[in-house]
């Protein structure tokens, strides 16, 4: 009876489905005709700008043949009738790794299994250039994942291998789900690159940010010195890179500071890159829009945190909150910038919240036209695809989505999804409405059957005669009814089971079986229709956007600040220049620069500030700080990195800039640090907080490079099991530098041998590497160099004779007072601390008297910090050779300012109060070498970055804000939406031996 049952059942399944459903697609008769597939009087997308009512879309071997009104049916076509349903173009997801596993680390982590050169013969020889991978090699297609795409309006995504700094190239994936080879569109399509190292390398370069930019910089340079046929060896990697240079480029940059980087690259070398952002790029929308660059932007938003204990939410830095109630109008902001961007499902943790974070920026202004083009003719255009994917316009794939209304309205269903001809159900679009009330009889009982819901996902309640609630588990599919009855809580095994077709809604019936086994008819005749609840509830409005400020965290500046004309009035000013210290003493600043010193002075356009009592100085200016650098302040992989520098990676957004403003602290040197004896190139900053790191560049700054001797470079402190890398010893580092240097000597004679007579001479490789060090050589590079030991310090100077340079400035310098006399010799200045001393083996000579004995032997000498919190306190060190060397106030007040400016030769402009020098000022509460002082007013280019007065608001003003985002994080809670636990962000504060692997 069972087998009769079952088999009547498919027979009617069968019949039913051919009468109501379309043609059934499939990769086998698709093949085999020509039919049409005909879709009528729908309203129909043919681009997010172009739309037509009561439209026909013809469709025949997976493509558009035709799309308008009032079109000629073919006679060979299965009509399909969409009347009061819309169809869009699918989706496009360019940024993804579909079908591509990703790459395992099989070796065991840790700096102790480091290797310096590949073992690989053929490609390039850093192994996170893996150019010469390609996607498609490795692809396979995964169905489970692709229906997760069709779910959510996908019908095409680029993919690719997510490794490396150069990653190879992407395929383009049509989500059809066949087995036919119609699925790969284009097996390479796109060439990829990130700042990040491979996961299946152990070669320790790079290990930071500023290495993968030097590594990337000097890959392109290899590569056009090998297309021009200058290499007596193949290379497979540089090989791959060229024969794919035309390929759409994407550059995975995640984050507003690395796409400006990798925008600066781009630059450099003529290139296009399409940018893969992070979300954040509100935050700096003016240098974003400036790149001039396509983006690929995520539309995932952070969680609210659960701030319900006020212990815990204490440690969520007030950025963090304010960025989970900004993402959200990132797209918006963007868009309304003119930038083009697509849109990409990418760090998603389930897909289902692509259409959730979608709307809900839509509901924060995005512009739902604009929304859709971001996923269907812009990242169509970005492939150069436009006349495949994106659109319905004739000729295209026939690539599209049936909605019961507006494809971002919350309440729309997607019916349908169609990739190349073939269709994907998402959900019934034949499904008939149930709903409403019915008495339902099974054999000799009759209950009550309440089915509302939505049409394609009803629900069901089921109550007995005298109004007892049965357990039933309801589900309907393509009409087929299916109903689990519990009747009897207390007989485990008590279950009715019912099954039918719905044909006419009024009455619905069918078989079922008891749970004993007897089989019985049912039916269930509507008493009454489905009433819908009128929803009373108004659209909820979104939380107000908290205003962005300059940078985006807590003391950021409301808007970018401007110079204005000061005039300080009956100031102590501390010149050091040879008027000495001067009382009673108007400045006048204008249009940035120091325009007047003197008495009585006056000015109608200037801000009048009342300096009595108190001293005006110049900024203090820390020769060697390690502050505000991004990912990686040592790139230890090699023991030379004299191609990287600081410059690529400033970090603009980091709090330790205020907080030296704060300090009086105008200029810094960020130095690279002391991991390997030719370390990077420096950086020379003007802490204008708020702007972005290029404007907070020196300009024109002179060139430097840090150097260093000592425990670091030979790997005595680096706490590893198994040092490895050359050298060793501090007789190996002396070595290294006579190596080098003969090495930039003979590359610099080779480019000079050249360009004297390029016709003859064959062109040298271009290595940034010697390029640096050749400039040391020329006089055009200076060198700071981290030193503790005599010893060292006499060697190097040595090694400089040699080459015939310099050594502009040994910092630390802690043995400085022993060699002294040696130094003013060479001409080398010091910068040292005023009292470190017995922190490590190497210091135990150290003395508080080293700065004042060396600044007695005549040297140039400059207390610097080092150390992120000393920095905020250098006027209290300058005090410290008065105490320790009897230095006058005057002259120890230089050690912090003029002398620092000198040893960077930039006391031209800086160092001192001078008409037509910067004016870079600080105005203090007291003698700026008393415990007591407070910078009042820290003033850069005539721009006040620092006020007290000011700081007193900002912090009223981030107290207030932080109440306001812990009341609408509390209030999503309490909607049930979904929450993480605070955490505390470790931020790591780099000095010259921090080591980390980027």
């Amino acid at each position: 009876m069972k087998k009769i049952f079952l088999l009547l059942f498919l027979v009617f399944f069968v019949t039913k489905t051919w009468a109501q459903e379309y043609f059934p697609v499939n990769e086998s008769i698709q093949n085999k005709n020509n039919n049409y597939t005909v879709f009528t009087n729908a309203v129909i997308y043919i681009t997010p700008n172009q739309k037509i009512e009561n439209g026909t879309l013809i469709v025949q071997n997976g493509k558009v043949v035709n799309v308008g009104n009032n079109i000629k049916i073919p006679k060979n076509a299965i009509v399909i009738s969409l009347e009061g349903k819309i169809i869009y173009p699918s989706f496009i997801d360019i940024y993804t790794s579909f079908g591509i596993e990703k790459p395992k680390r099989n070796l065991t982590p840790g700096r102790e299994d480091n290797i310096y050169d590949t073992k690989k013969t053929g490609y390039y020889w850093n192994e996170s250039i893996l150019s010469h991978l390609n996607g498609y090699e490795t692809f396979k297609y995964d169905q489970p994942k692709a229906e997760e795409f069709l779910k959510a309006g996908f019908g095409v995504v680029g993919t690719h291998i997510h490794d490396g700094v150069a990653q190879g190239t992407g395929l383009l994936v049509a989500l059809n789900n066949t087995d036919g080879k119609s699925q790969i569109i284009s097996n390479k399509i796109t060439n990829h690159f990130s700042f990040s190292r491979s996961a299946l390398t152990n070669q320790a370069y790079p290990s930071s940010l500023m290495g993968s930019m030097a590594l990337l910089r000097q890959m392109y340079f290899d590569l056009d010195w090998y297309k021009k046929g200058n290499s007596d060896t193949k290379d497979l990697s540089l090989e791959a890179l060229a024969a794919n240079e035309k390929l759409i480029q994407i550059f995975n940059s995640e984050d507003k500071l690395n796409s400006l980087r990798a925008s600066k690259i781009a630059k450099e070398f003529s290139l296009n890159y399409i940018l893969k952002g992070s979300g954040n790029e509100f935050e700096r929308i003016e240098e974003i829009k400036n790149t001039n660059s396509r983006f690929i932007i995520p539309i995932y938003f952070p969680e609210a945190y659960d701030v319900s204990n006020p212990y815990l939410s204490n440690q969520i830095e007030l950025a963090d909150m304010r960025f989970w109630n900004q993402a959200p109008a990132n797209p918006k902001v963007l868009s309304d910038n003119g930038i083009i961007f697509a849109l990409t499902t990418d760090k998603l943790k389930k897909m289902e919240d692509f259409r959730i974070n979608l709307l809900k920026s839509i509901k924060y202004g995005f512009d739902r036209t604009k929304a859709l083009e971001a996923l269907t003719t812009i990242p169509a255009a970005i492939l150069g695809k436009s006349n495949e994917i994106g659109s319905l316009k004739t000729g295209s794939f026939a690539n599209f989505v049936i909605t019961s209304g507006e494809i971002f309205d919350e309440k729309t269903i997607l019916y349908e999804n169609w990739v190349q001809g073939n269709k994907y159900v998402i959900n019934d679009i034949n499904a008939k409405d149930i709903r409403g009330n019915y008495n339902l009889t099974i054999g000799n009982e009759t209950l009550k059957w309440k089915i509302d819901g939505t049409v394609e996902a009803p629900k069901s309640e089921i109550t007995t005669a005298d109004n007892k609630k049965l357990k039933n588990t309801f589900s309907v599919s393509k009409n087929w009814i299916s109903l689990l009855i519990k009747s009897n809580d207390t007989i485990k095994s008590n279950f009715t089971r019912l099954t039918g077709l719905v044909e006419n809604t009024n009455t619905l019936s069918g078989k079922g079986e008891l749970y004993n086994g007897t089989q019985v008819n049912w039916t269930a005749v509507k008493t009454s229709p489905f009433v819908a609840v009128k929803d009373t509830v108004k659209p909820e409005k979104p939380n107000p956007i908290m205003p962005t400020t300059f940078p985006n965290i807590a003391f950021g500046n409301s808007q970018k600040l401007i110079p204005q004309t000061l005039l300080f009035k009956n100031a102590t000013v501390w010149t050091n220049e040879k008027d000495g210290i001067l009382t009673q003493t108007d400045v006048l600043i204008k249009n940035g620069k120091i325009v007047s010193i003197g008495k009585n002075l006056s000015d109608a356009s200037a801000t009048i500030i009342d300096a009595k009592g108190k001293h005006l100085t110049s900024g203090i200016i820390d020769e060697h700080s390690h502050i505000a650098i991004s990912k990686g302040v040592n790139e230890s992989g090699h023991n030379s990195t004299a191609e990287v520098t600081i410059e690529d990676v400033v970090n603009s957004e980091d709090i330790n800039i205020y907080r030296d403003l704060a300090g009086g602290v105008t200029i810094s040197q960020l130095l690279h640090g002391s991991a390997n004896p030719i370390g990077g190139r420096s950086a020379i900053v003007k802490w204008k907080w708020g702007l972005s790191p290029d404007e907070m560049l020196y300009k024109n700054q002179p060139k430097f490079i840090k150097f260093a001797l000592g425990e670091n470079v030979k790997q005595s402190n680096w706490g590893i099991v198994n040092p490895t890398r050359y050298p060793q010893t501090r007789m190996g580092v002396e070595q290294v530098f006579t190596d080098y240097f003969q090495r930039a000597k003979e590359y610099d004679e080779s480019w000079k041998k050249f360009n004297a007579n390029p016709k003859k001479e064959k062109v040298p490789r271009v290595d940034l590497e010697l390029q640096t060090l050749a400039e040391i050589l020329n006089k055009k590079r200076f060198i700071t160099c981290h030193s503790y030991v005599e010893s060292e310090i006499l060697m190097l100077m040595n090694v400089a004779d040699k080459f015939n340079f310099n050594v502009n400035t040994f910092t630390h310098i802690l043995e400085g007072y022993k060699v002294a006399d040696k130094m003013k010799e060479h001409g080398v200045g010091a910068s040292t601390f005023s009292d470190w001393w017995a922190y490590k083996f190497e210091v135990n000579d150290a003395i508080p008297f080293n700065g004042p004995i060396m600044h007695n032997e005549g040297l140039v000498v400059a207390y610097n910090s080092d150390d992120a919190e000393m920095s905020r306190r250098l006027n209290q060190e300058a005090a410290k050779a008065v105490k320790y060397g009897n230095i006058s106030e005057e002259e120890a007040w230089k050690f912090v300012t003029l002398n620092p400016a000198k040893l960077l030769h930039i006391d031209d402009k800086v160092g001192s109060i001078k008409i037509g020098k910067d004016a870079d000022v600080v105005l203090w509460s007291d003698n700026p070498l008393s415990v007591y002082a407070k910078a009042e007013k820290t003033i850069i280019d005539g721009v006040v970055y620092f006020d007290i007065e000011k700081e007193l608001e900002k912090q009223e003003a981030i107290t207030k804000e932080r109440n306001l985002l812990i009341g609408q994080m509390l209030q999503e809670k309490n909607k049930g939406m979904s929450t993480q636990e605070p955490t505390k962000k470790e931020k790591k504060e780099y000095h010259c031996d921090t080591l980390e692997q980027y």
